[in-house]
């Protein structure tokens, strides 16, 4: 059985909205019949916070999860591409050696941007990362403003940084924040007709990226 793809999510800026990317782009791929493991690598563990209210709320997760510092991230993904076919790896909110080991596991590595200039300038550190360690980078324009002069200076912005930006983006919406405290996913929660588009948007672009 071929090994599990890698996908990490990785914002050097707070607030990004990297924990409930990896969260919706998760429950995403096991909707569309993968099996899918979560990776809670920040000591913050609203990852796994997330994960242990789902196992309250439901059955079944759906999903795999596991934990591990910067130095056990290596070993979890070995573990766990045995038995899924798609490992998110949620990561701090830093650019230094605590993010290499999840960049060498990578087979994709996600960016969120906020609709924020401060966003989009601390970029560039995870950016030049993934380049040193090989690993193709997909900025995702993540709480988008639309129709807004801000929004579309941080697109603009964004797609001058050298790197691929994901046609798809994930607007600004109060569904996302409010089901991750329910322990599901926007996708689940009376998922709105434009939750679902977005999500199915950027769950085909990853598919396509790292082949599931």
């Amino acid at each position: 059985m071929a090994k599990g793809k890698v996908i990490t999510v990785a914002q050097q800026k707070g607030g990004a909205g990297k924990t409930t990317l990896a969260i919706n782009l998760a429950v995403g791929l096991m909707r569309a019949g993968l099996r899918v493991a979560v990776l809670d690598t920040d000591p913050q563990g609203s990852l796994g916070r997330w994960f242990m209210t789902r196992r309250e709320v439901l059955a079944d997760p759906g999903l795999a999860f596991a934990t591990a510092s910067a130095w056990g991230v290596g070993y979890e993904c070995e573990k766990l591409r045995g038995e899924a076919d798609v490992v998110i790896v949620d990561t701090p909110p830093k650019a230094d050696s605590d993010l290499r080991p999840a960049l060498r596991e990578a087979d994709l590595v996600l960016i969120p941007v906020a609709s924020s200039h401060v966003d989009l300038w601390a970029t560039e550190g995870v950016l030049d990362l993934a380049r040193r360690s090989g690993k193709p980078a997909l900025i995702v324009l993540n709480r988008a403003r639309a129709r807004t002069r801000l929004g579309a200076e941080v697109a603009e912005a964004a797609r001058a940084l050298d790197a691929e930006v994901a046609p798809a983006q994930i607007a600004n919406r109060v569904l996302y924040a409010q089901s991750l405290g329910e322990g599901m996913a926007a996708l689940e929660a009376g998922a709105s007709p434009a939750v679902r588009d977005e999500m199915a948007a950027l769950v085909t672009l990853v598919r396509e990226r790292v082949g599931i």
